[in-house]
């Protein structure tokens, strides 16, 4: 799976969130798109991921020699933020039925497995709107790394994690990556230390 950009830009009215960027992002590589708060690293995503449309330039997608249409990217994509919300009516049981109605679990584990990786044990049985933030962000980063997909999006992945919380992100990270494209947005080291290439989102202002 490769994403090709080419002249992207992204603005809102009369502001300039980042122009011209020019960059490919391969699958079996990981990056991390850096910035301060407020720089465009989330649109970016977005962008990426094809919920925004770009206001310039292009985003292609393709696997091997054949493109994708951009219609049918979500298939490809699993994506956590913190602005991306859980169905919170649902139980996790509900939501992890839901979910993989559509999608399927990573060849490597099942359903129990799943469960078990998540360590939430002590609100089963629990709606959703009864966890906290914290974990309410393991389910998420749970959903998009053990997920099947070729394409993982993660901004700022340890929003609303302890310690313990990263020690359990930096264990999936480690054994769950596999051959896919990766993407975090970030500006935290603990959040993209494994990542082996880095976009400055500034240096498309």
């Amino acid at each position: 799976m490769i994403i090709q950009v080419s002249q992207l830009t992204k603005r809102y009215n009369y502001q300039i969130i980042f122009k011209n960027i020019d960059y490919t992002f391969e699958a079996g590589k990981t990056y991390a798109v850096l910035g301060p708060n407020g720089s465009g690293k989330s649109t970016l995503l977005k962008v990426l991921s094809g919920f925004l449309t770009p206001s310039k330039g292009s985003v292609s997608y393709h696997n091997q020699h054949t493109n994708i249409e951009n219609s049918e990217v979500y298939q490809q994509v699993n994506y956590a933020a913190p602005y991306i919300q859980l169905i919170e009516d649902f139980t996790l049981e509900e939501l992890l039925q839901f979910h993989f109605t559509f999608r399927k679990l990573l060849p490597s584990i099942n359903l129990n497995e799943f469960k078990s990786i998540l360590q939430l044990k002590k609100v089963k049985g629990k709606y959703l709107n009864e966890y906290s933030s914290g974990m309410k962000q393991r389910v998420k980063i749970a959903l998009a790394l053990l997920t099947d997909s070729r394409i993982v999006l993660l901004d700022e992945p340890l929003t609303n994690l302890d310690d313990a919380g990263t020690a359990w992100y930096n264990y999936l990270i480690e054994h769950f990556l596999g051959n896919r494209l990766i993407i975090v947005a970030s500006n935290r080291l603990d959040e993209y230390a494994f990542c082996g290439e880095r976009l400055r989102i500034l240096d498309y202002k």
